[in-house]
């Protein structure tokens, strides 16, 4: 009985040592992680931003009409190209009661006037040839007699132009809107019917159409404060349109403007950019745009990916972890660098590393798939 017992404690004994062997053998059996390294490299870096804004045209010029009146007809749309002097619109006039009225009182008052002047001078004409009167008197009357028909002339004038928007004589009809320089229509905010007003001291008038040059563009953007102090005027830009893909125009800044507006708790800087028109790609004003443009460039510098790059949690000053001896070893210490400009893709490595370090590369983290997840929790109901 003692043998079976003794013979039992050494079976079990002898069991246990089996299951801690291959417990230890099962949880050292894992492979290590395995990192790899990278080396530093000499590349060309360029710090570039990117301003948002639109392409217009330089100049735009609006149309207003020189006297008040109804749109009566429209012969031009937007979109056609015109020259200095091209009929655009007719206005019909429809005059002041009030100044309509002086006019034609201003008539009869300069009608009487002539008539009365007219009478006396006849009367004294007679008397002037037979040498009644001396030539000064009669010059006189005769400057008179003059000035009341110049009078009775300008009084009709005006009144044609109250009553018809022109006089009879007029070369050009203020009622003829025609467009003043060369370029495309943009734009005409009226239609027939519509009532327009005249450009005055008062008033800035009601635009009939707008003109422009579509041959030359600007681009208008703007940048954040951070970044226009490293701009200068003359500086190359290329421009790429929103509504025009795979393709990019070169531009060059003109204008930095000297104050900030501030937006959305920022301060952005208005910029200009003349544009060099393609006779290949049609530009349409107001096309968004966006413009890259170069901050800061060094060539054949040392460099490292940014994505090895680790930050220190108390100073916030970069470092890396380098291979120390065998790569096989797996052995990585800490070295502090001091960086430069980045492309947000490489960083310049301004002292630190050398070409010969092997850089340790973070390996990206896997997601866990829904599945495997779900047999973990059974697994651990279980």
């Amino acid at each position: 009985m003692n043998k079976i017992l003794k013979y039992s404690l050494i079976g079990l004994l002898i069991l246990g040592a089996l299951w801690a062997t291959a417990f230890f053998i099962k949880s050292n059996s894992k492979s290590s992680t395995t990192y790899n390294t990278q080396a530093p490299f000499v590349t060309n870096i360029e710090k570039k931003t990117v301003a948002t804004g639109k392409v217009v045209p330089e100049d735009e010029v609006e149309i207003k009409p020189q006297i008040s009146g109804i749109i009566q007809e429209i012969f031009l749309e937007e979109g056609v190209k015109v020259k200095a002097g091209d009929l655009i619109a007719i206005i019909k006039v429809v005059p002041n009661e009030q100044s309509l009225n002086q006019a034609r009182g201003r008539v009869k008052n300069a009608e009487i006037g002539l008539n009365n002047i007219t009478t006396e001078y006849n009367r004294n004409k007679t008397l002037f040839e037979k040498g009644v009167i001396s030539s000064q008197d009669f010059n006189g009357l005769q400057l008179q007699f003059d000035q009341a028909k110049q009078e009775l002339q300008n009084a009709q004038a005006d009144y044609q132009i109250i009553r018809k928007g022109s006089s009879g004589g007029s070369a050009s009809a203020n009622t003829n809107i025609r467009a003043t320089v060369d370029g495309t229509i943009l734009e005409i905010p009226v239609e027939v019917g519509d009532q327009v007003i005249q450009s005055n001291n008062f008033n800035d008038g009601t635009t009939i159409a707008t003109i422009a040059d579509l041959g030359s563009m600007i681009f208008e953007g703007k940048v954040d404060e951070g970044e226009v102090g490293k701009l200068k005027v003359g500086t190359p830009l290329k421009i790429s349109l929103g509504a025009i893909e795979g393709q990019e125009l070169n531009a060059k800044l003109r204008f930095i403007a000297p104050k900030g507006i501030e937006e959305t708790g920022a301060v952005q800087f208005k910029i200009e950019g003349e544009v060099e028109t393609n006779d290949s790609i049609f530009i349409r004003a107001g096309y968004s745009a966006n413009a890259s443009m170069i901050l800061e460039k060094k060539d054949s510098v040392l460099a490292i990916s940014e994505a090895l790059l680790q930050f220190d949690k108390k100073t916030d000053k970069p470092f890396v972890e380098v291979a120390v001896g065998n790569v096989e070893e797996q052995k990585f210490e800490r070295k502090n660098i001091e960086i430069g400009i980045s492309d947000g893709v490489n960083v310049e490595i301004l002292s630190g590393l050398s070409e010969e370090d092997l850089v340790k590369q973070w390996n990206k983290t896997e997601p866990i798939k829904i599945g495997e997840e779900e047999d973990e929790e059974d697994g651990a109901e279980e």
